[in-house]
């Protein structure tokens, strides 16, 4: 399953993500938007303002949503 996760510098949010995806074995490719011109583009295109953005073949959402990721 391919599963992106666009973060920032410093954000407890992504922080907390990535170490509930790494807990249940969940890999993911990290784009860092404060790096990434083009992934602040297409992040902001899909409406969202904050990180972390998780993509998934199932969906896309903002911010630290444990349920969702137990799903995945």
């Amino acid at each position: 399953m391919n599963i992106t996760i666009y973060t920032k510098q410093g954000c407890q949010q992504c922080k907390a993500t990535k170490r509930r995806l790494d807990r249940r074995g969940i890999a993911y490719q990290e784009i860092d938007l404060d790096t990434d011109p083009w992934a602040r583009i297409f992040v902001r295109q899909l409406g969202y303002r904050s990180a972390p953005v998780v993509d998934t073949p199932r969906g896309t959402w903002a911010g630290y949503r444990p349920g969702l990721i137990d799903r995945i």
